[in-house]
């Protein structure tokens, strides 16, 4: 994972991200706080006066720092995030940031990078591997029109990306056909994803060879060995992966018990078992589930 902070409310245990329970009970209030009309900048300063250390670990808080928080998607879980926040209480503030922006005369952008749909990060060019970003056409007025593009579609003034373009409607229609397929016949869940070999990594090799020959030596009090184990735990980090294949198909089989096929898009069930969408050129998307299942439909 690709990032300079964990989330606050999380913590890595294991090589597993699980929750900070101290931690994500206090961004549960600031939720709950917020909802039930608490401004973003008093919160700030209740958790400043608190001494609650923020991402950077120091207790400075602003207002902009609350609403990271607030828009966080990572709180409602993923592949690797256990879920902290509900859907629904979620959705509930999230409005409630769009009311008090229209209130204050401010407005989300909405070709912002900031601002998240159903399919931010979720969608990846299979032509280029970019990812795709949502723009919105003639904006407030009647011939206003959004479509989901790669981000290298237009590249320094040039087309350098022709991969499709995709309305929401056709995501949504190519999700419920292959979500259909899954409930018309739920023991494809058991299918096993073949598994990546972890790649041999040169660097931990090398590091480990220079343990042992240090601890055949006998030379455990040597200064350089402590410095050489950190290492090849930094190695080996980098080539682990995490094996929640069955937590995952758990989850998903969870999610599809008990409904009937649907005919209209569920934003909570996708959210819940997709990981990726690959797109393609010739019109066919590639879904990509929590638990490594794959499955085309065209668009």
């Amino acid at each position: 994972m690709m990032q300079r902070h964990m989330p606050i409310g999380y913590k890595l245990v294991d090589g597993k991200i699980q929750l900070d329970e101290p931690k994500a009970a206090v961004v549960k209030k600031i939720f709950a706080d917020y909802l039930s009309g608490a401004s973003t900048s008093s919160l700030a300063k209740r958790l400043t006066e608190m001494g609650f250390p923020n991402a950077n670990n120091k207790a400075s808080w602003n207002h902009g720092s609350i609403g990271k928080i607030l828009e966080n998607v990572k709180c409602l879980g993923d592949e690797f995030y256990p879920q902290m926040i509900g859907t629904e209480l979620f959705e509930q503030v999230q409005k409630r940031r769009q009311e008090r922006c229209e209130q204050l005369g401010r407005s989300i952008q909405p070709n912002s990078a900031n601002r998240q749909y159903s399919f931010t990060g979720k969608l990846r060019c299979g032509e280029c591997g970019e990812v795709y970003r949502k723009y919105i056409e003639h904006c407030g007025r009647a011939s206003e029109k959004s479509f989901w593009k790669c981000k290298r579609y237009i590249y320094r003034n040039r087309v350098c990306c022709r991969c499709g373009f995709l309305a929401d409607e056709q995501i949504e229609k190519a999700f419920i056909e292959v979500a259909n397929r899954i409930l018309a016949r739920l023991q494809i869940l058991d299918r096993t994803p073949k598994k990546e070999p972890i790649p041999n990594s040169l660097v931990y090799n090398k590091l480990d060879q220079r343990i042992r020959e240090l601890e055949a030596e006998g030379r455990y009090s040597s200064k350089e060995l402590p410095a050489l184990i950190f290492e090849r735990a930094q190695a080996f980090y980098k080539t682990a992966r995490i094996d929640d294949t069955d937590h995952n198909t758990g989850k998903m089989k969870q999610a599809f018990s008990g409904r009937q096929l649907i005919v209209e898009f569920n934003e909570e069930l996708f959210l819940t078992v997709i990981k990726q969408i690959t797109v393609y050129a010739d019109h066919q998307l590639v879904f990509e589930f929590i638990n490594g299942l794959t499955m085309e439909a065209g668009y």
